[in-house]
């Protein structure tokens, strides 16, 4: 009589507790950096807010349309080094707070990136300002991009007034954030050191050297294992993947390593660089130059092919 009288009075609450589990997994399932066109919506007009657009073609925010009050990244211009071979190694901290600042972004401004590359570009706006020190809790990326904003709203091509000049101060990168070829030719090809994992975020046909795009010669470093960090999005909906998914994709990259990221001029690397934080992973580090940087030397040495070595680095 009394496990009746228990039961009649906590199934009620029972049963709502597990119709709730699906929406709390699911919450658990994305990162919290993520964010969906409500939550956007309901902020667009927060003087506060900085909306930036990075799009793989620049001249769509007039052509295509933007999200309001949005202001354009010139991918190129604005996220690479200008004075420098590749032109797309990463800014300088002084050269990137000015840019901010052009942007109107203050201190504890509240950033959000679009784009409509599969969250590539955007992740590399992310990884910037996580590298200078900004305070990440204050930025999030629009999951889907362009495609999630015009499901149920509408975009702009007339120019935005130009936002007033910000104030925001950025601190030094940390050492441990960027290598350079010469860490990955010590590390990786010389010493193979157990320690390290060099990821190669580029398509396969670009790793096993069938197809060259903007480049010298086709293949990989040698060591590096591929990982296409674009399968981590939902090529449709621009959306990404379940956590559960990107664990499989990185499955054969273990935790314990420092991991090395790289594609061919540094999106793609910054987007393979956040999956794998947002995985858990601790000792994430990107390749700065990446493929552009090795290819250009033309005389480090290259593998073709679906392996990390080849004949020449078997003994």
């Amino acid at each position: 009589m009394m496990a009746r009288s228990f039961l009649k009075a906590w199934f009620p609450r029972l049963l709502v507790l597990l119709l709730s589990l699906p929406l709390v997994v699911a919450r658990a399932a994305t990162p919290g950096f993520l964010v969906d066109a409500d939550w956007l919506a309901e902020r667009i007009d927060d003087p506060n807010l900085v909306v930036l657009e990075v799009r793989y073609y620049p001249h769509r925010y007039f052509t295509v349309g933007h999200i309001p009050g949005a202001v354009q990244v010139q991918r190129f211009a604005d996220l690479g080094k200008n004075d420098a071979l590749p032109i797309m190694k990463f800014p300088a901290r002084e050269v990137f707070q000015e840019t901010l600042r052009r942007w109107g972004v203050n201190d504890d401004s509240t950033i959000v990136i679009y784009d409509d590359s599969l969250t590539a570009l955007a992740s590399r706006v992310y990884f910037l300002l996580d590298l200078y020190g900004f305070d990440m809790s204050r930025v999030k990326i629009l999951n889907g991009g362009t495609l999630e904003w015009t499901a149920f709203n509408e975009l702009r091509k007339r120019a935005e007034q130009p936002r007033p000049r910000g104030n925001v101060t950025l601190k030094p990168a940390p050492a441990d954030r960027l290598v350079d070829w010469v860490d990955v030719y010590r590390w990786v090809v010389a010493e193979r050191r157990s320690d390290v994992v060099l990821v190669d975020a580029r398509p396969n046909a670009m790793y096993r050297g069938e197809r060259i795009q903007h480049s010298i010669q086709g293949g990989h470093i040698p060591g590096a294992i591929n990982v296409v960090s674009l399968a981590g999005v939902d090529g449709l909906s621009q959306k990404w993947r379940s956590m559960t998914d990107l664990a499989q994709l990185y499955a054969a990259v273990s935790k314990g390593k420092t991991v090395i990221t790289y594609c061919h001029d540094g999106f793609r690397s910054t987007l393979a660089w956040l999956q794998l934080k947002a995985l858990g992973y601790q000792d994430v580090r990107v390749y700065d130059g990446g493929w552009s940087d090795w290819d250009r030397t033309l005389t480090l040495p290259v593998v073709k092919g679906n392996e990390p070595f080849d004949a020449d680095f078997a003994l």
